[in-house]
């Protein structure tokens, strides 16, 4: 796994919208430091980094680099109560 991916996953998920704005972009510049595409490893990793909601929509950015790795990520359709980002995650690559 790159580092820049390393780093991203180590800081945890991403921070909900009441963050500072120094934060958010400090995920922001973290994320566009990683190159596409991302490894199907890499892509596993990010997953687990969906936070509670979009963040200013950073968290669709993540989605987005998530989907330029080896689909689908999500093999198995997640349970009924999962977050949001992983039912768009498995709607999107089902729909592929």
């Amino acid at each position: 796994m790159r580092p820049e991916v390393r780093a991203f996953v180590a800081e945890g998920p991403l921070p909900d919208s009441d963050a500072s704005e120094e934060e958010i972009d400090g995920r922001v510049r973290q994320l566009d430091a990683i190159g596409k595409p991302v490894t199907g490893e890499e892509a596993r990793a990010l997953v687990a980094r969906f936070g509670p909601d979009d963040c200013y929509g950073v968290a669709w950015t993540l989605l987005h680099l998530i989907e330029t790795g080896p689909n689908p990520v999500l093999a198995v359709e997640p349970a009924p109560d999962a977050d949001e980002w992983h039912q768009s995650l498995y709607r999107r690559a089902a729909a592929l």
